[in-house]
């Protein structure tokens, strides 16, 4: 009998508690991505992006694009090699989505600005805008720009509508990107289509 008043008690605390949980600020804001998981992303596999692009001769490479609820946020990896100067129209513009720059290795000049000379814009078919950073223009170059220096450990912030140009790259420079996609135009892209992709070729037409 003891056991089943125990029981009981504790059942009626356990009914109380979600009810209290349920009540309690009812007038806070609510989660923007309700019930949604984290993701995590181990070292090996962004190592194995930076093979892959050594090894097929890649540039720009998505290893997720995650449903945050208000907005997507991608993780891409991107390797370049050495540039002794600025490509022809290299100038880059994405009209809605950010990026933020982390430098893993190597260094290079990359100049900011939002006043960008000649902008042509970038064909719809483009692997990048359909898949990568959404819409947006190329130009030939920036209008008092400002150039920094890059190194491993900076962070770079580029937002939408501002251009960015790699103008030298002294032999290579390897960095992780955050995309950050509030208007949702990039598809999500998950663990396993991760693996897929690794496990074979990569398409090219970057």
């Amino acid at each position: 009998m003891k056991q089943i008043a125990i029981g009981l008690v504790g059942a009626v605390c356990v009914v109380a508690a979600l009810a209290a949980q349920q009540k309690i600020n009812p007038t806070d804001p609510q989660p923007t991505c309700n019930m949604c998981p984290g993701h995590y992303v181990p070292l090996s596999e962004l190592q194995a992006y930076t093979k892959k692009a050594n090894d097929e001769g890649l540039l720009d490479q998505q290893v997720r694009d995650i449903e945050i609820g208000k907005a997507h946020v991608g993780i891409g990896m991107v390797h370049r090699g050495k540039l002794g100067a600025p490509a022809k129209d290299s100038v880059a513009e994405h009209d809605q989505v950010s990026e933020v720059y982390h430098i893993i290795d190597g260094t290079a000049t990359l100049v900011l600005g939002p006043d960008i000379i000649n902008r042509q814009r970038r064909p719809a078919t483009s692997q990048t805008v359909r898949e990568f950073n959404g819409p947006g223009n190329n130009g030939s170059e920036v209008k008092n720009g400002v150039a920094y220096q890059l190194k491993p450990g900076d962070v770079v912030v580029i937002p939408a509508g501002t251009g960015h140009w790699f103008t030298k790259i002294d032999d290579h420079i390897d960095y992780l990107m955050v995309r950050i996609d509030p208007d949702k135009v990039t598809p999500l892209k998950d663990e396993a289509a991760s693996k897929a992709y690794l496990s074979k070729p990569a398409r090219t037409g970057q």
